[in-house]
This record gives structure tokens, sequence and C-alpha cells, in this order.
């Protein structure tokens, strides 16, 4: 197949590109005539000498080498069996440094707004009175603790580390689609996929040299470092986690050993005297810094979940003594809130006194009555989500729902409408992805992570693409039959 200049050789190919054809959607990597935009012509180019049996081999055995790494992920909802690999395409996604620093932008000041927001909900809830955000959607909130009200954590730092999901719609505009600021995950990928990618198809990086990813565990250490208490000069940290059979729990090991800290697990910890100590074969040692990956519920048994086994009894009153850091905070849960999110804009111009930089999805609120009467009459064209849930569940899309499907949805609002947010079906932007014997648009999204020391937001290089592998299918998340790619971010 002849293509003109072939990508912008004029070669005849016989490739991995071979039979390419652009997304109908914003395509990341081509125009709509087929040309590589200018941040991808030299990946053409390289892709362009490429089989496609070669490039197939080199997923199998890429993909072979994270499972043999143990880079799985645990599917609680599945009764055949629970590890599972992300798949890996390996056709980088690039990013160039003008778009990266607009995306950027957007993250630190969105975080910085949210940081202000659960200082303010938690202390004086001056946006509370000032109407800014309806009180009832913050108190009826799941993830609003009412134990930390007043707790102040040390440096007011609340979200010492965020991952905040963009999609580019159909006119390649960067919109927010969701905050997380309780326990994000995904940075294991991130880094296992550079390195794996580096090391088996080096030729991909033969006229690029992104930004480096692998420094993002010892960015991750700074930040914790400077969030320790006042009072300590050189602080201990350690990583909680729930154990073995969480999800994460490669995650956690990975960062423990790159970051150089120990891994506990709330058997590992004592309380005594309101300071936190892990149990060593020297004797009891202080812990500082505990970068927690236990959501609230289960972190201290004696103030949240009584049954809880997975955290540390007297926990809670270390931390709201300032003997101990928590990150993230407690109570951060309310901030990533889908009844929240909505008014994250609002946040940013109360707070800060600025226009976002990266706008929302267009959302509406079901605990209205005028925009919930919208959504029940237009739900063949909106995705209907849950507020609580994540990972894909808890989800409608219209335009892929029977009519049983919409009017289960529809009950369900009417009977709780606080539980439901909709927004329109928007079509997320393409990226060539490896498919059985050639490469075709996948929709996929972005997560950018950001880590918070004070005022100073971090926004690493170090993002995580994740690609819906079914054709046509707008949900990415690997619990729901998504994979990742390599996200390239370009310096200036």
């Amino acid at each position: 197949m002849e293509r003109p200049d072939g990508f912008g050789t004029g070669l005849k190919m016989s490739s991995i590109l071979d039979r390419y054809a652009p997304a109908p959607a914003f395509d990341e990597f081509a125009e709509a005539d087929g040309r590589p935009r200018p941040h991808y012509e030299a990946l053409a180019a390289t892709l362009a000498g490429i089989s496609a049996a070669d490039f197939r081999h080199r997923v199998t055995t890429v993909n072979g080498v994270l499972l043999q790494r143990g880079v799985t992920f645990t599917v609680y909802a599945d009764a055949r069996g629970t590890e599972r690999i992300l798949p890996f395409d390996l056709i980088p996604r690039i990013i160039d440094a003008a778009e990266w620093a607009h995306i950027s932008r957007g993250v630190t000041q969105r975080v910085l707004a949210l940081n202000a927001f659960l200082k303010d909900v938690y202390g004086e809830a001056k946006v509370l009175r000032d109407g800014i955000i309806p009180r009832t959607l913050v108190y009826s909130s799941e993830h609003y603790e009412r134990e930390a009200i007043g707790v102040r954590p040390p440096h007011d730092t609340y979200i010492h580390v965020s991952g905040i999901d963009i999609i580019r719609d159909a006119q390649g505009e960067y919109l927010v689609l969701e905050d997380n600021v309780r326990t994000p995950s995904g940075i294991s990928y991130v880094l296992e996929n550079r390195d794996v990618l580096k090391r088996a198809f080096p030729r991909l990086f033969e006229q690029y040299d992104p930004l480096p990813v692998d420094d993002y565990p010892q960015r991750l250490r700074s930040a914790l470092t400077a969030a320790a208490p006042p009072s300590v000069g050189d602080p201990t940290i350690a990583i909680l986690t729930p154990g073995i059979y969480n999800s994460a729990y490669f995650e956690h090991t990975l960062l423990a050993r790159r970051m150089g800290v120990e891994l506990v697990e709330g058997s590992d910890l004592i309380v005594r005297d309101n300071i936190v100590y892990m149990k060593t074969t020297r004797g009891l040692q202080r812990v500082d810094v505990l970068y927690r990956r236990v959501d609230d519920d289960y972190i201290d048994p004696l103030y949240f979940r009584a049954d809880s086994t997975l955290g540390v009894s007297g926990l809670f009153d270390a931390y709201r003594s300032g003997n101990v850091t928590l990150a993230n905070a407690v109570g951060t849960g309310v901030a990533d809130d889908k009844a929240i999110y909505p008014y994250v804009p609002a946040l940013i111009r109360y707070y800060l006194g600025e226009e976002p930089v990266l706008h929302n999805v267009e959302t509406f609120d079901c605990s209205d009555p005028a925009q919930r009467s919208h959504v029940l009459s237009n739900m063949r064209d909106l995705v209907v989500k849950r507020t609580g849930a994540s990972g894909g569940y808890g989800m409608l899309i219209g335009s892929h729902s029977s009519a049983d499907e919409r009017a289960e949805f529809a009950d369900a609002i009417n009977a709780n409408p606080r539980d439901f947010i909709a927004q329109p079906i928007i079509t997320l932007s393409a990226h060539p992805t490896v498919v059985d014997d050639t490469i075709g648009p996948r929709h996929i999204d972005l997560r950018p992570f950001a880590l918070l020391s004070g005022d100073t937001v971090d926004v690493p290089a170090a993002a995580f693409t994740r690609v819906a592998l079914r054709e046509g299918s707008l949900v990415v998340n690997s619990s729901q039959g998504g994979g990742s790619k390599d996200t390239w971010i370009l310096a200036d």
C-alpha cells in the first residue's frame, strides 16, 4: 500500500502502520489526512520500518516480562481468579512540551484549590457559609469524616499525592474527568512500562529523549520528608499497605523498595503515648510519616470501622496530636466525591482568584431537581455515574444501554438523587494501538500525578496513559478490560 509520503517518506510500507486509519475522534497520532502530527513524525518513520510480525513478537515478550515481574492487579469482582497483568501496548503516547506545560499548570491549580477546600471544610467552613457549594453535598458525602473537623495536618497539607484524570475531546481540548486524592494508583505501571520498553525495544527511542520517570520515587520521598511534623529533623517514613491481597500491592512494594523505606502492615505498627512505632528486630522504631494506602474506614478501629484488621488502634490519636503525618490526610475523600466535582471550577475561583486552566466536563447534579429532570429525560445521550463508585463500575453509558437498564438507573436516581451525576458522552481521543495483526485507534485518557509540599506542587513527567482495548469502548479502567501505554513527555 502506498500513502502520500508514507507518513512523510514516500515509501511503500509493509509495516505495523500499513493499515492504520485515524480515528473519527481526535487522533493523538495523526491528522485527518493520515499524516503524523509533528511530534510523532520520527516515531512514525521508525514504526514504518518494523514488520507487524516483529511487533507482535515484541508485544508478547514484553507482556511476558511484566507478568514475570509481578506487575499485576486484582479484580475482586471476578470469581475466576484475581491476579491479572495490565496489558501493555508498545506504541507510546507522546505529549509535547507546550501541551505538558498547559496540563501541569491546570493540575497545579486544581490541587491547590482542592487542598484549600479541605482545610476550609474541616476548619472554618467559609466556603459553605458563602454558598459556593451546598453544605448538604459536603455533609452527606460518605468520605466526609467528622472526626477530622478541627484537625490540621502538618503544614496544612492534606493532599500529598494526587492523580488527576484528564481526557481530550473531539476538538482536542484537555478536560478534567475526575480527581483522585485519596490513594491514587498507577505509578508502578508508569515506572515498569518505561523500563521494560527501553530494554525490549530501544529502537523506538532512537530519535527521542523523553523526560525521565524513574525519578518519581525520590520526588515522592522528598515530598513526604517535607510533610513530616515540624519538630522532626530526619523523619522515618513508611508505607502502610493493606497487604498482599490488595489490588495495588505490587505498587506498594515497588515504591517502598525504590524510595528506600519500610513497607508495613497494621500488625507491624503500635501506638504508645500517641506516638507511632514499627516493630523491628532491633526493637521499636518511631515512624514520623505514613504514606498510607489504606482507606479512612480501616485505619483505626477505635474511630472508624471497629472490625478493621488493616489499621492500627490509636493511630488517629497520634495523628490528631501532630506526632505523625498521614499522607494523604484523613478525610481527603470528600474532595474527590463525584458530587463535589462540578463545583471545582468555582472552588478555583473562590480560593485562588483565577479562572480554571483545565475545564471540567459538563456535569449534571442529580440532587438538583431541574438537573435531575434533564438527566431522566436524556439518559440515552448521557453517561450516568454513581458518586461513590470507581474503577468503571456503577456507570451507565446511555448510547450502549438497553431500555431496561435505563429504567433501572432512573429508579435508582429517583430513590437517591445525591448518589448520581451525569455527563454528556464524550468521545475520548484515540491513539494507535496494537490489535491482533495490525493496529487501530483506541480511546485513551491520562493521569498525571501531583505531589504537594506546602504551597508547592510538583507534577513529575511520570504520567499514566490508559487505553480502552475493546473497539469503540470508552472505558479505560483495568478492571474493565483496559491496558496502558508508556507516556513520553518531551522537553522544550
